[in-house]
């Protein structure tokens, strides 16, 4: 598979892991209308490619995204033309929510705005110590009005609200708090715990955290009437699966299974 020419950011994969960097560092890896449209490819790329596992999430230099580009200048360098357009930053929230494999964002310095909007959306968030967090649209003259549909998925709503309308920024502690982060390291340890993380995520079955998710994912907004029958019939499908008879076998067999993901 042939990796598309981007010019914002960066995708690689390697042991299963696709690694999706925002690399305009220069500019604190704002997200603008190409960088949007470039990360969509690149989780749809993610997101077709069997040979990923998991996906990781990170920005260039010392700030994980500084937010929108409310400059509204041209991105990228001349190398490449720009690709065709697939999708805006609602575009991809969506696809980042709705994904069935694994998420992990790497936050190694400042997250503010649509950056929020992006580790909010993934499954994992990990972030140094020394991170910062903030959703100063509002000082701004206006709203952080698409990240708001994640954030509130991730947050208290009363301290969403307070983010929001005081667009204070919060320590990395703080975020863990409000529940925006999953854990906050020492900045030494972050690659070494993001790459763990993700090396785990790897070695998993990829049917069942396919099915996992998915069934997570159609359940987030139903009733707890409606989810039971509708995670009952989900468990049935999976335990009807390779990986499943494998994982139940390996366990028994005392041996490390080998998933096909089928």
């Amino acid at each position: 598979m042939s990796t598309p020419a981007f010019r914002t950011i960066l995708y690689t994969v390697a042991d299963h892991v696709a690694t999706i960097t925002l690399n305009l560092p220069d500019r604190k890896n704002v997200i603008g209308v190409e960088m949007a449209n470039e990360l969509v490819v690149a989780v749809d790329e993610a997101a077709g490619d069997a040979n990923v596992r998991a996906i990781v999430l990170t920005g260039a230099g010392s700030v994980f995204c500084a937010g929108g580009d409310l400059a509204g200048m041209p991105t990228g360098s001349d190398a490449h033309k720009p690709l065709a357009m697939r999708g805006d930053f609602g575009a991809l929230l969506i696809r980042l929510a709705e994904i069935e494999k694994p998420t992990v964002a790497r936050v190694q310095g400042p997250a503010m705005g649509g950056g929020l909007g992006l580790l909010a959306s993934c499954h994992i968030a990990i972030a140094c110590e020394s991170a910062t967090f903030a959703t100063p649209e509002i000082k701004r003259g206006f709203f952080p009005f698409m990240i708001s549909a994640v954030l509130e998925r991730v947050m208290p709503r009363r301290k969403m609200m307070e983010m929001i309308l005081l667009g204070e920024k919060m320590s990395a502690h703080e975020a863990r708090e409000a529940g925006l982060l999953t854990r906050v390291v020492p900045d030494s340890e972050l690659d070494a715990i993001v790459s763990n993380i993700a090396r785990s995520l790897a070695e998993l079955s990829p049917s069942a955290v396919r099915t996992g998710l998915s069934a997570l994912q159609d359940n987030v907004d139903s009733s707890l009437r409606d989810s039971v029958p509708r995670l009952r019939d989900a468990l049935i499908a999976a335990l009807a699966t390779e990986d499943a008879r494998e994982g139940i076998a390996a366990f028994l067999e005392k041996r490390k299974p080998n998933w096909t993901g089928r």
